[in-house]
């Protein structure tokens, strides 16, 4: 929801102007959050989910902070899929919670898609949930010790794959068909690929001093 240069993060002090500022403000804000929540995600993730749209969305209104009701609109323009009702939402929730509470043998990297897609299918808050869902993705990667310095920015490598082949990808996850979910699943993986790429070349950079 926001495209702005590396040097325009870095000059602003104030993110409050309008819809990008805000965006890119949460996403600071989310990525700070992130490695605070790791001991808790395993033990209660919903909780760690209502904790991150808090702090996303940085208001008290009465819809932050927890699952939107039926009939509460979603502010959430760039994912066009059917919004599931309130009620299945609720339900794919605990679901989700369940099998991270449960764990499993499943990799790393597969975890972390289908919490970033199902996340993203339900739209379960009523904004900021791109932002939560790839929040969420960090989270896994991090905690499953796959990513146990967060230093892979999977977002960068969402953002350099493109809106629309993300956006692909999540139709074929919610599609439920085993090849949609599969090529979710490697599209996640590509984004985490392009992301240690670019994690590489900033310690690069700070090597020779370029930095």
């Amino acid at each position: 929801g926001a495209d702005w240069a590396l040097e325009e993060v870095r000059r602003r002090t104030d993110f409050s102007g309008d819809d990008e500022a805000r965006t890119v403000g949460a996403a600071l804000r989310l990525t700070a959050e992130a490695g605070q929540l790791l001991s808790i995600w395993r033990q209660s993730p919903l909780r760690v989910l209502a904790r991150l749209h808090l702090v996303a969305a940085a208001d008290k209104a009465d819809q932050v902070g927890r699952p939107r009701k039926e009939g509460e609109p979603v502010d959430e323009p760039l994912v066009a899929l059917p919004l599931p009702s309130a009620t299945e939402t609720h339900g794919r929730l605990d679901g989700l919670a369940g099998l991270i509470i449960a764990g499993g043998s499943a990799p790393a990297l597969v975890t972390a898609a289908v919490v970033h897609g199902e996340l993203l299918a339900l739209r379960p808050f009523t904004s900021h949930n791109g932002l939560i869902a790839r929040t969420a993705e960090r989270i896994v990667l991090v905690g499953s010790g796959l990513d146990p310095k967060s230093v892979c920015a999977a977002e960068v490598g969402h953002a350099e794959l493109g809106r629309d082949a993300y956006l692909e990808a999540l139709g074929g996850y919610v599609s439920g068909t085993p090849e949609g979910v599969a090529a979710w699943i490697a599209h996640c993986g590509r984004a985490v690929e392009l992301g240690a790429r670019e994690s590489m070349a900033v310690c690069e950079a700070l090597q020779r001093g370029a930095a």
